[in-house]
């Protein structure tokens, strides 16, 4: 299944450009001039990635629109070309990524890069096994049970069919199994934290998985690509130098960064130590990096990044190895800051989230002023 993307452009400059880019990173393009040929295929065909040339910002908002609208393309990774005139329009364009003209191809390519990951993740994170297994709902913090049934399974949740459905069912506990695994157990169990995503009239609900603890997410992942071995494979990981790093959150610096909202997993090693941890990417600086918060919640990930941080503070000059892979891109606001007990006493995560309309190089700027912690913040706040 090779990855698709609409370019909708007059310009055959720019089209040469994304025709070679696209090319070399083996994704392949249809091209539309006009605005309706552009929304008719947004209605009508799958794209991974949806490529808007922002010359007249009006019309390119309005394709942009129907592909956000458009049920079979709703989660296509949306990118804007902007010239001079449109540049201070595209916070108003819904872009996830923005490219300025003039186009340079090694440039592109590198943006391209962050692209394709999130192309293959969210096409992936859609696809869905039809499969029935009995499914156990805990609500009301464990002291209620549902008991259902599936219809489909994905990397990203599974859909259930209930006798009835309660009112305020909000967050839930998911146990399940899967065919093919290990006879059931409690050690062959997969348990997650479930919301809701969606709900029809026949008593069918969507529960999106929260919280993976990345061994389940492997399981899960396994199962996943025994069903469906069409399935590329991810992007590898893309190394990143980590340059800040709390307890709430990094800043990471890479060519190819991700766009506000996206979901990422870190895998960060040095001296020995190793550690993963989840995150949502709050701040993005084209080409040069983006701020990362953290949004594990037990405490033994906690343990784990405290060890990792006083690791680096302790240990002169040793280098972390960082490796960076999407993990989805979300839609709506992934975390909600006021949730998050750091936020009152965390400089990084309150840099992130006052101050992330600030240019690059202004931002850059404060992150400077705050790799000297006070001592007694040291435990919670490393500068690599």
């Amino acid at each position: 299944m090779s990855l698709l993307a609409l370019v909708f452009s007059a310009d055959d400059k720019v089209v040469r450009v994304l025709r070679r880019v696209l090319g070399e990173l083996e994704i392949g393009m249809e091209v539309s001039a006009d605005a309706e040929s552009a929304i008719h295929k947004l209605t009508r065909k799958r794209f991974e990635a949806v490529i808007v040339d922002c010359t007249d910002a009006r019309i390119a908002s309005r394709v942009l629109r129907s592909a956000h609208s458009a049920p079979v393309n709703k989660r296509a990774v949306a990118v804007a070309i902007l010239d001079g005139q449109t540049a201070a329009a595209n916070t108003e364009l819904g872009a996830h990524f923005v490219l300025h003209q003039p186009l340079s191809p090694e440039r592109a390519k590198t943006s391209f890069r962050a692209v394709r990951a999130l192309m293959k993740r969210e096409r992936r994170r859609n696809t869905r096994i039809p499969i029935e297994t009995p499914v156990i709902i805990q609500i009301n913090d464990g002291a209620g049970q549902l008991r259902a049934v599936s219809t489909d399974i994905g990397e990203g949740g599974l859909a259930i069919q209930l006798a009835h459905r309660p009112k305020n069912l909000g967050s839930v506990v998911i146990q399940f199994s899967l065919p093919g695994l290990p006879s059931p157990g409690a050690e062959d169990m997969i348990e997650c934290k479930g919301q809701v995503a969606w709900e029809n009239p026949g008593r069918q609900l969507g529960l999106r998985f929260v919280d993976l603890a990345p061994e389940i997410r492997d399981r899960l992942n396994t199962w996943l690509e025994s069903h469906v071995p069409e399935f590329e494979e991810d992007d590898p990981p893309a190394p990143s130098k980590l340059t800040d790093l709390s307890l709430g959150g990094c800043y990471l610096e890479t060519a190819s960064p991700f766009p506000p909202c996206t979901r990422i997993m870190l895998s960060m090693q040095a001296a020995g130590i190793a550690s993963r941890a989840e995150g949502v990417v709050r701040v993005m600086h084209p080409d040069l990096g983006m701020g990362v918060e953290f949004t594990q919640e037990t405490v033994p990930q906690r343990e784990q990044l405290q060890k990792f941080i006083h690791t680096l503070t302790s240990s002169n000059g040793v280098v972390p190895e960082i490796l960076v892979e999407p993990e989805s891109l979300e839609v709506t606001e992934a975390v909600d800051p006021s949730s998050t007990k750091l936020s009152t006493d965390d400089p990084l995560l309150e840099l992130f989230r006052a101050k992330a309309g600030l240019t690059p190089e202004a931002f850059q700027s404060e992150l400077r002023k705050q790799r000297h912690p006070a001592p007694q913040a040291e435990s919670r706040k490393a500068s690599v």
